[in-house]
């Protein structure tokens, strides 16, 4: 159990580590790659989603059809791929179409973890072990960004990418020697047009699925409009410098003990009340820290208070979210995966994209954001609950 955990968390950690190692580095490379705007860099970030995007659509159908295994194998070589394509960038417009691929590539051990998890448990079994996972993949925001700072004090930014080449072949070894194929023979689903709209058929005409993928767009696609901003809040707006990778770090482990809160609780309390009160707080929280930027002039220390506070709210809530939408999903789990993460992808690199373009040098964009998002997170979890009594297909 405790091994499975770990590698499920690993190779969700691909995508974790191929945003946060690069932090960091964010400015160097828009000055090497003569970025035309402060902003440019945060394409960088929001890049590798859209990759995800599309590479979800394609790697969950075949998951169901070829197995998570090859679906697996054939992701990390595309990743590997990517990640050399940006490691020989020498503009702006390359570094983006390797972050791209990079995305297509990662989008495999994405969904295959997700969809081996519900090959094995469901239900609350299955809230509690993504909790888990995602408590041990939070470690990686934590320490992934002084990887990347310490990698820039003896080479250049490109050497983050050898990192990540290097940790998608460990990641491959371990799944080849330790992993079995979870999807059984008689559960394979033919790689079809007309299947896999089926299976898109029986996605979207489920009420709980269909609303907290959405759910899933907004929360993350307030994530992302941090994510994007993070790095100008923290090195340009509050000049913490290298100490950045350090405050990083630390919120991301606080996400870390939120999954492990609520793995402890999922099952005695409940998935649905643990999103429900974690998104009244983060509307709360926001509301009130929207009124002291608009009043006074904010300090470090008050925008860590406020990221404690939505961290925490966060991490009870990632596991939950997708727990719930899988629920109904466990003999078609491979397409189920794929569209949700696509769908909830999509809306979360739109909305967080955005969310960065408009950062101005105050916090407002980002905290604004959290607020009216998971407004719309909590109307969609409401509009759900009425769908509880539907017939699970």
């Amino acid at each position: 159990m405790t091994e499975f955990i770990i590698l499920m968390a690993s190779m969700i950690s691909i995508f974790a580590i191929s945003i946060d190692a690069m932090m960091p580095a964010l400015g160097v490379i828009g000055t090497d790659l003569q970025a035309t705007h402060a902003n440019e860099t945060q394409f960088i970030i929001s890049s590798i989603f859209a990759g995800s995007m599309i590479g979800q659509l394609v790697c969950g159908p075949l998951s169901d059809a070829l197995g998570r295994k090859k679906v697996l194998y054939g992701g990390l070589v595309l990743y590997g791929l990517g990640s050399a394509v940006c490691y020989f960038a020498q503009s702006m417009e390359v570094i983006l179409l390797g972050r791209v691929i990079q995305g297509l590539g990662v989008s495999a051990p994405y969904v295959t973890s997700v969809a081996v998890v519900r090959d094995k448990y469901a239900g609350r079994d299955m809230a509690r072990i993504m909790s888990l996972v995602m408590m041990i993949f939070i470690l990686v925001p934590a320490v992934a960004p002084a990887i990347g700072q310490g990698i820039l004090f003896f080479a250049d930014w490109r050497a983050i990418f050898l990192l990540y080449i290097c940790y998608a072949a460990v990641i491959g070894t371990w799944v080849y020697f330790r992993l079995e194929e979870t999807l059984k023979p008689e559960d394979k689903i033919k790689f079809s047009v007309t299947d896999i709209l089926r299976g898109f058929k029986i996605v979207f005409k489920n009420r709980i699925t269909v609303c907290y993928t959405i759910a899933m767009g907004f929360l993350f696609g307030s994530f992302i409009g941090y994510l994007s901003s993070c790095q100008q809040i923290f090195q340009v707006q509050f000049g913490v410098g290298n100490k950045f990778a350090l405050y990083f770090g630390a919120l991301a482990l606080v996400l870390g003990v939120a999954s492990l809160v609520n793995s402890r609780i999922v099952q005695k309390i409940g998935m649905r009340l643990i999103c429900t009160e974690s998104t009244l707080c983060l509307i709360a929280a926001s509301a009130i820290f929207l009124i002291v930027n608009l009043t006074v002039d904010v300090e470090l220390w008050m925008f860590l208070t406020y990221a404690t506070v939505i961290f925490f709210c966060f991490g009870l809530m990632f596991g939950n979210l997708n727990a719930i939408a899988m629920e109904p999903m466990g003999h078609i789990a491979g397409i189920a995966s794929a569209v949700t993460g696509a769908v909830s992808s999509c809306i979360a690199l739109i909305i967080g994209s955005s969310i960065g373009q408009l950062y101005n040098g105050t916090l407002i964009p980002v905290v604004t954001g959290f607020f009216v998002l998971n407004v719309f997170t909590l109307v969609l979890m409401k509009v759900a609950a009425k769908g509880e009594k539907e017939v699970i297909v």
